[in-house]
């Protein structure tokens, strides 16, 4: 059977994708993906996304290096949701130059920064 087939894909033709940590299960990012992006990402076993603003697939890692391989791909039980266990090479998921997109929380109604930043931004895109 076309694993493809079984994911339900928005009306704009995505699915929402959530990238983790396989070892500590930290939850690294969210993203999209297209149906060209997933067979990409089961392809090279590497994770493809799509980008909704740049309009083009984003092969994670291009520019910064910070790839993400593949090591396990689930899919959530309506078929809409895609979560990818991962081994994020460079420990750098996010742009911000941080383990993982979330590093923000709530704290006595603020926003607190609770990661702090690996590599300068400046340093890894230029």
């Amino acid at each position: 059977m076309d694993v493809l087939a079984q994911v339900t894909f928005d009306d704009q033709g995505l699915v929402p994708a959530i990238a983790q940590d396989n070892n500590t299960g930290e939850v690294l990012m969210f993203a999209w993906m297209n149906k060209q992006s997933l067979a990409l990402t089961l392809e090279k076993q590497q994770a493809v996304y799509y980008s909704r603003s740049r309009k083009k697939l984003w092969f994670k890692g291009e520019e910064s290096g910070h790839k993400q391989i593949i090591k396990d791909l689930y899919i959530d039980c309506d078929g809409d949701v895609i979560l990818l266990k991962v081994e994020q090479v460079g420990g750098i998921a996010c742009h911000t130059g941080r383990a993982s997109c979330f590093f923000q929380k709530i704290d006595n109604g603020h926003w607190s920064i609770t990661a702090d930043v690996i590599k300068n931004p400046k340093e890894i895109y230029g």
